[in-house]
């Protein structure tokens, strides 16, 4: 018995030491936490349980029979995150790079299968140079494994992706199917093919993290929804971000106690618009003055600017927050924004979380770039999201709400619970000048003419009246009051059921 305990605690202790001391040591100098270190920072103390810790690859090709280490290049187990129960896996880059093998790939697959039977999250720590090329196409099968859970989990645990070192090849495709995306700034990059390949086939010379880093993909490519600077910020933001998500498709999300005055009035709102129309102002104070004690974690806050989205509490539950910012682009929608919100607001309703739309949005961005680039297409999907969420939704206009893009944000038609207006809401098919040119085109020439009648335009639609009146506007309340009614609003959403027509699924314009 001692001498199979000795082995065992032997085992134990060259399996944490991963690829070895110098390796460990390489890793550090690079600014990079290993991948034990990395699920201390990210779980509860002492609360992981690792699973096959002793599994080693059964490649004898190459000489690969002689580089055997124990775990095989990847950590997996469960532990808790704010005594809740998450799935991790985290890629050991001291190990043959942390390449994907088949028997890395099982590791994988078998705490993505617990996940699913069990109901909770999964989160992978992503640090690998790719499939293990030694293993052939082993290594392809056992990537298309992963891939195949990615899916079936998609809309059933939230599926969480931090990219901490490199991820190449077919390795993206795993993070890209997964809900959300993390990286860490210069030290992380993402790409199909790297800097070499691209230089061959299209004699294009470019860095690492010009191709792939975490700026390119916050900013350009929207493949990241955020970036920190270190590991360990990136793993405590994770902790954060977590608190916000429920554990499956069959929870609600977490309920923390607030401290916050569910009544609360902020008077400082009634100033918030400013009196010329044409003047920004920043969306995001609003957001940060009705949540709970200003706690918003946004998501994405590099790329599209023009809208925001992100995740605050009001009385201590979690609500998913889409806004446009009129900072930029005067709040305009455009391709890029309705991608962005649309996949949010699919994420949230296929978590039962509630959304906020708050509304200051002059139509969508005109120009040739964006007809070619299929805004209509891409535009529908913001639209068809909203239209086919079931979870309550509160929509709040605080100032311009024109065209189809009234309709698109979260309006009255496309099922909102509850639709509130500021005394500052313009609601209409169009700005007055451009209206008044296209009724009134014979009388363009006669400026006089013109600034009187748009100013009877103002007078007559650039208010929220006529929507209220039509049942669109439940209710046109004071910007002090926002919180408040917001608030009390999802409080009587609590028990709503709503149910699609019956289908196998949606066909979204893709």
């Amino acid at each position: 018995m001692k001498e199979i305990l000795k082995e065992l605690e032997a085992r134990r202790a060259k399996a944490r030491l991963g690829g070895g001391k110098s390796r460990i040591q390489a890793q550090h100098e690079k600014g990079k936490l290993t991948a034990r270190e990395r699920l201390e920072v990210l779980l509860d103390e002492d609360s992981f349980e690792e699973f096959d810790m002793f599994v080693a690859h059964r490649c004898i090709d190459f000489g690969m029979e002689e580089k055997k280490f124990p775990g095989d290049g990847v950590i997996t187990g469960w532990g808790t995150i704010d005594a809740r129960l998450v799935y991790v896996f985290s890629q050991d880059f001291t190990v043959l790079g942390g390449s994907l093998s088949e028997t890395h790939a099982k590791k994988i697959c078998k705490v993505m299968d617990m996940a699913m039977q069990n109901g909770a999250p999964i989160i992978g720590l992503n640090d690998s140079g790719g499939a293990r090329i030694q293993e052939g196409v082993a290594s392809l099968a056992g990537y298309a494994e992963v891939f195949k859970r990615n899916i079936l989990a998609s809309g059933v645990v939230p599926q969480i992706s931090v990219i901490m070192g490199p991820c190449a090849g077919g390795a993206v495709y795993s993070p890209a199917i997964t809900d959300f995306i993390y990286m860490v700034r210069n030290t992380s990059y993402m790409f199909v093919t790297g800097p070499d390949v691209v230089k061959t086939v299209t004699n294009e010379i470019v860095t690492a993290e010009t191709l792939g880093g975490a700026k390119t993909h916050t900013s350009k490519s929207s493949i990241a929804d955020g970036a920190f600077d270190n590991d360990i910020e990136a793993l405590n933001q994770i902790r954060r971000f977590f608190s916000f998500l429920p554990l499956s498709n069959r929870e609600k999300p977490p309920v923390v106690k607030s401290f916050d005055k569910a009544d609360r009035i902020e008077t400082s709102l009634d100033t918030l618009i400013p009196d010329n129309a044409s003047t920004p102002y920043d969306m995001l104070e609003l957001i940060l003055k009705i949540a709970d004690e200003r706690d918003f974690f946004e998501v994405q806050s590099e790329f599209a600017k023009n809208i925001i989205i992100g995740f605050l509490r009001l009385d201590g539950h979690s609500v998913g927050v889409v806004a446009n910012q009129p900072l930029v682009l005067a709040g305009c929608l455009d391709i890029d924004s309705s991608r962005k919100a649309a996949r949010f607001i699919r994420f949230c309703d296929a978590f039962d979380i509630p959304i906020l739309t708050l509304v200051d949005v002059p139509g969508f961005l005109p120009g040739v770039t964006q007809e070619h680039g299929g805004v209509i297409k891409h535009g529908a999907k913001l639209l068809f999201a909203y239209g086919e969420a079931t979870v309550p939704k509160v929509t709040v206009i605080t100032r311009k709400a024109y065209g189809g893009a009234y309709d698109v944000m979260s309006s009255k038609h496309l099922r909102g619970d509850f639709n509130y207006a500021w005394p500052t809401a313009e609601i209409a098919v169009m700005g007055a000048k451009g209206a008044v040119e296209i009724i009134y085109r014979s009388e363009r020439n006669d400026s006089a003419k013109i600034d009187d009648l748009t100013q009877s335009y103002e007078d007559r639609f650039a208010n929220p009246f006529i929507a209220a009146e039509n049942g669109f506007i439940d209710e046109i309340i004071m910007p002090r009051s926002t919180r408040k009614r917001v608030l009390r609003a999802f409080k009587s959403l609590r028990g709503k059921k709503l149910t699609n027509p019956w289908k196998k699924h949606d066909n979204i314009p893709l």
